[in-house]
Protein backbone atom coordinates (compact mmCIF):
# COMPACT_ATOMS: atom_id res chain seq x y z
CA UNK A 1 0.00 0.00 0.00
CA UNK A 2 1.54 3.29 -1.10
CA UNK A 3 0.22 6.58 0.20
CA UNK A 4 -0.41 9.25 -2.39
CA UNK A 5 0.01 12.72 -0.95
CA UNK A 6 -1.50 15.71 -2.73
CA UNK A 7 1.24 18.19 -1.74
CA UNK A 8 -0.86 19.98 0.87
CA UNK A 9 0.03 20.44 4.52
CA UNK A 10 -1.91 21.93 7.44
CA UNK A 11 0.01 22.57 10.66
CA UNK A 12 -2.34 22.74 13.65
CA UNK A 13 -1.65 24.77 16.78
CA UNK A 14 -3.62 25.12 19.99
CA UNK A 15 -4.51 28.67 21.04
CA UNK A 16 -6.34 30.18 24.00
CA UNK A 17 -8.44 32.71 22.04
CA UNK A 18 -9.29 31.96 18.42
CA UNK A 19 -10.16 35.53 17.44
CA UNK A 20 -7.01 37.02 18.95
CA UNK A 21 -4.85 34.31 17.39
CA UNK A 22 -6.36 34.87 13.94
CA UNK A 23 -5.65 38.59 14.21
CA UNK A 24 -2.08 37.98 15.37
CA UNK A 25 -1.26 35.60 12.50
CA UNK A 26 -2.86 37.97 9.98
CA UNK A 27 -1.15 41.10 11.36
CA UNK A 28 2.29 39.71 12.22
CA UNK A 29 2.87 37.04 9.57
CA UNK A 30 0.50 38.21 6.84
CA UNK A 31 -1.50 34.98 6.74
CA UNK A 32 -5.05 35.11 5.32
CA UNK A 33 -8.13 33.61 6.97
CA UNK A 34 -9.61 30.86 4.82
CA UNK A 35 -12.47 29.98 7.15
CA UNK A 36 -13.52 29.98 10.80
CA UNK A 37 -15.86 27.45 12.40
CA UNK A 38 -16.84 28.67 15.85
CA UNK A 39 -18.97 25.59 16.57
CA UNK A 40 -15.80 23.46 16.65
CA UNK A 41 -13.40 26.29 17.67
CA UNK A 42 -11.25 25.90 14.53
CA UNK A 43 -9.90 28.25 11.91
CA UNK A 44 -7.57 27.80 8.99
CA UNK A 45 -5.29 30.41 7.46
CA UNK A 46 -3.28 30.32 4.26
CA UNK A 47 0.42 31.05 4.42
CA UNK A 48 2.69 32.39 1.70
CA UNK A 49 3.76 28.80 1.01
CA UNK A 50 1.68 27.07 -1.67
CA UNK A 51 -0.65 24.42 -0.18
CA UNK A 52 0.68 24.97 3.37
CA UNK A 53 -1.98 26.23 5.79
CA UNK A 54 -2.03 26.93 9.50
CA UNK A 55 -4.89 25.50 11.53
CA UNK A 56 -5.79 27.10 14.84
CA UNK A 57 -7.75 25.18 17.46
CA UNK A 58 -9.05 26.98 20.54
CA UNK A 59 -8.27 24.83 23.56
CA UNK A 60 -8.78 25.19 27.29
CA UNK A 61 -5.06 24.85 28.00
CA UNK A 62 -2.28 25.50 25.49
CA UNK A 63 0.37 22.85 26.04
CA UNK A 64 3.97 24.04 25.91
CA UNK A 65 7.03 22.12 24.77
CA UNK A 66 7.43 19.33 22.27
CA UNK A 67 5.37 19.02 19.15
CA UNK A 68 5.98 20.55 15.75
CA UNK A 69 7.67 23.90 15.16
CA UNK A 70 6.43 25.52 11.92
CA UNK A 71 9.54 26.97 10.27
CA UNK A 72 9.05 29.45 7.43
CA UNK A 73 11.68 30.42 4.88
CA UNK A 74 12.46 34.11 4.49
CA UNK A 75 14.75 35.87 2.03
CA UNK A 76 16.30 38.18 4.64
CA UNK A 77 16.28 37.00 8.23
CA UNK A 78 17.52 40.34 9.60
CA UNK A 79 14.59 42.12 7.99
CA UNK A 80 12.22 39.51 9.43
CA UNK A 81 13.79 39.95 12.87
CA UNK A 82 13.48 43.73 12.61
CA UNK A 83 9.75 43.34 11.86
CA UNK A 84 9.32 41.10 14.91
CA UNK A 85 11.32 43.56 17.03
CA UNK A 86 9.15 46.47 15.85
CA UNK A 87 6.05 44.55 16.93
CA UNK A 88 7.51 43.51 20.29
CA UNK A 89 7.36 39.80 19.45
CA UNK A 90 9.20 37.60 21.97
CA UNK A 91 12.20 35.77 20.51
CA UNK A 92 14.43 33.00 21.84
CA UNK A 93 17.84 34.62 21.57
CA UNK A 94 19.79 35.82 18.58
CA UNK A 95 19.80 34.55 15.01
CA UNK A 96 21.70 31.25 14.91
CA UNK A 97 23.95 30.44 11.95
CA UNK A 98 25.03 27.05 10.67
CA UNK A 99 27.72 28.08 8.16
CA UNK A 100 26.99 27.35 4.49
CA UNK A 101 23.65 25.83 5.47
CA UNK A 102 21.05 27.96 7.26
CA UNK A 103 20.31 30.86 9.60
CA UNK A 104 17.52 30.37 12.16
CA UNK A 105 15.40 32.63 14.36
CA UNK A 106 13.00 31.26 16.97
CA UNK A 107 10.02 33.33 18.12
CA UNK A 108 6.69 32.85 19.87
CA UNK A 109 3.03 33.63 19.27
CA UNK A 110 0.98 35.15 22.15
CA UNK A 111 0.17 31.65 23.49
CA UNK A 112 3.85 30.64 23.59
CA UNK A 113 3.70 28.39 20.51
CA UNK A 114 7.18 28.14 19.01
CA UNK A 115 7.67 29.33 15.43
CA UNK A 116 10.83 29.79 13.40
CA UNK A 117 12.15 31.63 10.38
CA UNK A 118 15.01 30.23 8.32
CA UNK A 119 17.22 31.76 5.65
CA UNK A 120 18.83 29.23 3.32
CA UNK A 121 22.59 29.69 2.95
CA UNK A 122 23.22 26.54 0.89
CA UNK A 123 22.50 28.19 -2.44
CA UNK A 124 20.12 25.36 -3.34
CA UNK A 125 16.93 27.41 -3.24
Amino acid sequence: MAMEFDGGLTCGLGVSDLGKAISWYEDVLGFALLYRMDDIAWAELSTSVDKVNLGLSQVEEVKQGGGVTPTFGVKNIEAAQAELDARGIKQDGAIQTIPEMVRLLTFFDPDGNTLMFYEDLSGSS
